[in-house]
């Protein structure tokens, strides 16, 4: 069974009863803030969307130490995030066991749904406590803050500021996220000399966003007849899927062969990202870099990119979207509020946004 598993199936239970069992919070006197706990599990989107968030509270707090406690699966997004000091694994016991052990003056818990986080920060034992009032959860929290499902995750985060007194910036600041030195570099040698590339992720978190790797092909092919190169970007698991969609446009498969940050750094130097609602989407929006986005199960108006060179393709059947607190029910449609997004929308969309971005 996976990680992820495993702490959902311990949350619907234990999570439920700590939540309840647990003393309520209150906010305690407290001197000045130098530690913070930032408790972040979950995947790459999440991650990557709340490192605004995070520039702004060190930016409040520049003398404080900045720790941000992940899961194994999004913990390298914050490798990009300067303002964060520290990093500590959630789904393993030693390091979780020194996050409740810290002595923090401040936890923010950005957890939306499940309350194994919100035990964690409880037990903590901050003065200064945030975190997300969606269910029992808020109980264990001196600062309890709704959350809505129809707004955008940065703007989100930032709410969790605002007992704080830090306000949410009229316009995000782009880029927010910074290639590490070493990982561009390694990006360099990797790519081919010369000609601009656009970037494809082809990959998915579930099935239900993937797009398929046919149609993929048939956009490269078409760009490349275009006079555009093409560089897939991804994980192990999408190394097969990378390697078909080049066989016959002349691109570089890169998937499986980057860390996440090398992927950022390959993604720095495009001319614009293809992906799907995807943790490597938001990557690209951190980036400044264009993006064509595919959206179908997930909801648009909070995770869909919103840049002044950013084109969201989808199709809002009535059944769509379905995501509820990064939940997707089976599909009985065959996620047809994805795949019925043509390959040559795709093409269209990129020429568009290619035109907007580098007019004649």
């Amino acid at each position: 069974m996976s990680r992820i598993k495993i702490l959902k199936k311990v949350d619907a239970v234990l999570g439920i009863v700590g939540a309840a069992l647990l003393p309520s919070a209150r906010e305690r006197q407290h001197g000045e803030i130098k530690r913070i706990l930032v408790i972040r599990p979950g995947g790459i989107g999440d991650a990557v969307l709340l490192v605004p968030a995070l520039n702004a509270l060190k930016s409040r707090y520049p003398d404080a130490e900045v720790t941000v406690l992940a899961e194994r699966r999004n913990a390298a997004a914050f490798a990009l995030a300067p303002a964060v000091a520290k990093v500590l694994l959630y789904d393993e016991a030693s390091p979780l066991a020194e996050a409740v052990r810290g002595s923090y003056d401040l936890v923010i818990d950005t957890e939306q749904w499940h309350r194994l986080s919100a035990i964690v920060a409880r037990l903590a034992g901050a003065p200064v406590s945030v975190g997300f009032a969606t269910n029992n959860r808020k109980r264990l929290f001196a600062h309890r803050i709704p959350y809505s499902h129809e707004r955008y995750e940065v703007e989100s985060f930032f709410d969790l500021l605002s007992p704080l007194g830090i306000e949410q910036p009229g316009s995000l600041e782009i880029p927010f996220l910074t290639v590490p030195e070493a990982a561009a570099a390694k990006a360099a040698d990797l790519l081919p000399a010369g000609r601009p590339y656009l970037a494809i992720f082809p990959g998915a978190s579930i099935p239900e966003r993937r797009w398929g790797m046919e149609r993929f092909r048939r956009v490269a092919d078409h760009l490349s007849l275009r006079g555009l190169s093409i560089v897939v970007v991804g994980g192990e698991e999408d190394a097969e899927e990378g390697a078909y969609i080049v066989k016959w446009c002349g691109g570089t498969n890169l998937a499986g062969k980057t860390t996440l940050a090398e992927t950022a750094a390959v993604i720095a130097r495009s001319l614009l990202l293809v992906s799907g609602d995807s943790g490597v989407l938001h990557l690209a929006v951190g980036l400044g870099i264009p993006t064509v986005s595919l959206f179908g199960p997930g909801i648009e108006a909070k995770w869909g990119p919103r840049g002044e060179f950013d084109l969201v393709l989808n199709k809002k059947l009535a059944c769509s979207p379905c995501t509820r607190f990064g939940t997707t029910p089976a599909c009985r449609e065959k996620a047809r509020c994805l795949t019925d997004i043509a390959p040559n929308e795709v093409v269209d969309a990129v020429m568009t946004v290619l035109d907007r971005r580098f007019p004649a």
